[in-house]
């Protein structure tokens, strides 16, 4: 495995979820058809194995039978002890509503229905009232979905189909998993902050309260200094450790045609791989998830030295599932988090000039990217100016992977409530400008200047997260348990 494969394996291993998994049944069937339990529990197990088949990110946990309301708030009560991410009710069979009740009304997770049939379809010269139960799965369906309604709750989903070999119906629970490792996550999160908003950019500001309260996450506030000190405790040799990973992972190519850009020097790599070595210390000293950050500084000063060389290290970092991102935009850092534990990356992006001839628009920006995502090997450069920015040194570039992508935004509305924004386009093969910033050829239906317009017109913030595949629809849901607006961009 490469070192890029490496840190990405790392990053998986953070999605751990809690999935729970729990039959119902009708109890008086049981004395009525001998053997029917025993089968249907079979069912049930084959049910736990589709589950389990997400990896290692799913920790499955299976409360059996629930056939009567007073086994319903037993497992309900062994549920809330477990924290569940998620929970699979498995309708193996008609089942009265008092089985379920409890458990949608009091449980603190999503509650997805598995209509699953064994049998596509009955033998109907032989049918019998056994056969029929055995394939009952979608009867209580509706009770379920109304008794949810009636206690003030609602059922996040119902899969319905067959139990074997039925590929859309596994996509299916494999989306509810990607889905509980976010919400993981997400309960618990510690997304720093250090320093300050770049001045003047409105769209930045974010009330950590506001941030903890929706995505039930804490908000550490960080000053510069704490950089500083774990800064100061770098030895060489672990520098010169980070110096031979940053070269094993990055291309450092003679420049092209930006007067700013330059051959990578030493004294740039060396500087990034010690500030690299402090972003890993300062993440570890604080338990952070990740980090949004910006700061100036005096010229010439240390904190400003440490605070401009972060680039690198963040990228490494995102690629480890920590996700870094700077301007201080929290609420992209959390999009970038979101990305990452579905799996998708999470690249840190804005919009660049358009190209009107062919069609398409630069997608991209100075600084941390996810660098599991990138097409070929990522370029390292040296900038004479960050432009806009105080600071010089090493930076980032690489195209994303070409295919379909998708954008999360997530912004805020008058009255401070957060809102997702979501798109999806293609990654298009294509030169991009070598100013050692990351860019990719982002093509839009039904073509790209309507579909901006209707993104612009959404009231995003400037940046957001950028993902490969297509999974605006997953976001979407992922919104929507929040209790967040969320709008799918379509022109």
């Amino acid at each position: 495995m490469d070192a890029i494969g490496s840190l990405s394996k790392e990053g998986a291993q953070r999605r751990k979820a809690r999935v729970g998994v729990f039959a119902v049944g009708h109890d008086t069937y049981w004395g009525q058809f001998e053997g029917l339990l025993d089968k249907l529990m079979e069912y049930h197990r084959d049910v736990i194995g589709l589950v389990s088949e997400n990896g290692a990110g799913v920790e499955v946990i299976d409360y059996g039978m629930v056939d009567s309301s007073v086994k319903s708030y037993e497992a309900l009560d062994r549920m809330k002890a477990d924290r569940l991410d998620l929970v699979f009710c498995d309708m193996v069979t008609y089942a009265t509503s008092s089985t379920f009740a409890p458990v949608i009304r009091d449980i603190d997770a999503p509650v997805v229905l598995l209509a699953l049939q064994p049998r596509e379809a009955m033998d109907y010269t032989k049918a019998s009232t056994r056969m029929q139960l055995e394939n009952d799965n979608i009867c209580s369906v509706p009770e379920f979905t109304c008794t949810a309604e009636r206690m003030g709750r609602q059922v996040a989903d119902v899969v319905i189909g067959t139990l074997y070999g039925d590929e859309a119906a596994e996509s299916e629970i494999s989306r509810w998993c990607t889905i509980a490792k976010v919400l993981h996550s997400l309960k618990g999160a510690r997304i720093g902050l250090m320093g300050h908003v770049l001045e003047a950019m409105y769209d930045m500001h974010s009330d950590p309260a506001a941030v903890s309260r929706t995505f039930g996450m804490h908000v550490p506030l960080l000053e510069i200094e704490d950089a500083v000190r774990v800064y100061q405790t770098v030895t060489d040799e672990q520098t010169e450790e980070r110096k031979k990973l940053i070269s094993e992972i990055f291309d450092m190519p003679d420049p092209k045609s930006d007067p700013i850009t330059m051959k990578l020097t030493d004294s740039d790599l060396e500087q990034a791989a010690r500030s690299s070595v402090a972003l890993d210390l300062l993440v570890e000293k604080f338990d952070l998830t990740g980090l949004a950050y910006y700061y100036e500084g005096l010229e010439d000063s240390l904190e400003r030295k440490i605070a401009t060389s972060f680039i690198v290290g963040n990228s490494l970092l995102n690629a480890r599932g920590i996700p870094m991102c700077g301007e201080y935009d929290i609420k992209t850092c959390i999009a970038m988090l979101i990305m990452d534990r579905m799996g998708i990356g999470g690249s840190f992006a804005e919009f660049h000039p358009f190209d009107f001839k062919e069609d398409f628009i630069l997608v991209g920006h100075d600084g941390p990217h996810h660098i599991a995502i990138a097409e070929g090997k990522p370029v390292l450069r040296s900038l004479l100016k960050y432009h806009g920015k105080p600071g010089s040194g090493a930076s980032v570039e690489f195209k994303i992977k070409e295919g379909p992508i998708t954008m999360l935004g997530i912004t805020q509305k008058r009255d401070g409530s957060f809102k997702f924004v979501i798109g999806e386009g293609l990654s298009k093969k294509g030169p991009i400008p070598p100013t050692g910033n990351t860019n990719t050829r982002g093509f839009f239906l039904p073509d790209t200047k309507s579909f901006i317009k209707a993104w612009v017109m959404e009231a995003p913030t400037h940046h957001y997260a950028l993902g490969v595949g297509h999974h605006a629809a997953t976001i979407k849901k992922i919104g929507d348990l929040l209790g967040i607006e969320s709008v799918i961009v379509k022109v």
